[in-house]
């Protein structure tokens, strides 16, 4: 296609085009549209936080090491109410100092003391040893404050969309331009 700009030039010129054709009160109409779009996606998330008291109410497993229970790519659905107790067998989600990914894995030893003060151990179901590996260097239990959530239902690979656009992240882009340019060239019927 000599002279045209190829495929992807010629999409970028008809985008172009489509917002020189639109008046500035459309365009306007458009972009606040689209504003409104992102703020109700934030105002629900946050107040999924406060509903599940977790900071992170929704995850997608990113390794195999919690198979057969959970597979990468499910989208896990948390709570995290300070009042419920840490039971070994739960699935936990937590934050080691250090790492930025939080971790999910199964509760296998909890340690009460008589103040009310709860250690426990984890482990992913699919590996061979406990996670004292992970914790930051000189820890050997979590507390309480290492938990992000607690898993209470999880959709299976929902979350693979959320891996491939982090694998990828030029897809993650020009997905994200796709629906910005479709939320502000659609025109209202």
């Amino acid at each position: 296609w000599p002279g045209s700009g190829g495929v992807c030039g010629g999409a970028a010129m008809d985008l172009f085009g489509d917002l020189r054709r639109m008046n500035k009160r459309q365009l306007y109409y458009q972009v606040l549209n689209f504003a409104m779009i992102v703020s109700s996606a934030l105002m629900i998330w946050k107040g999924l936080i406060v509903v599940t008291g977790s900071e992170s109410p929704i995850v997608v497993v990113l390794s195999g090491s919690m198979e057969p229970a959970f597979h990468r790519g499910d989208l896990l659905f948390l709570t995290n109410f300070h009042d419920d107790p840490i039971r070994a067998g739960e699935i936990v989600v937590f934050k080691v100092e250090g790492r930025d990914i939080p971790i999910v894995h199964r509760v296998i030893k909890v340690h009460e003391k008589g103040n009310g003060n709860i250690k426990f151990l984890t482990k992913g179901d699919n590996n061979e040893v406990d996670d004292r590996g992970l914790y930051k260097e000189g820890q050997n239990w979590l507390e309480k404050k290492d938990v992000v959530g607690r898993a209470r239902g999880f959709l299976p690979y929902v979350g693979m969309v959320t891996i491939i656009m982090n694998d990828y992240p030029k897809f993650k882009y020009a997905l994200l331009a796709v629906m910005g340019a479709y939320v502000l060239l659609k025109r209202e019927s």
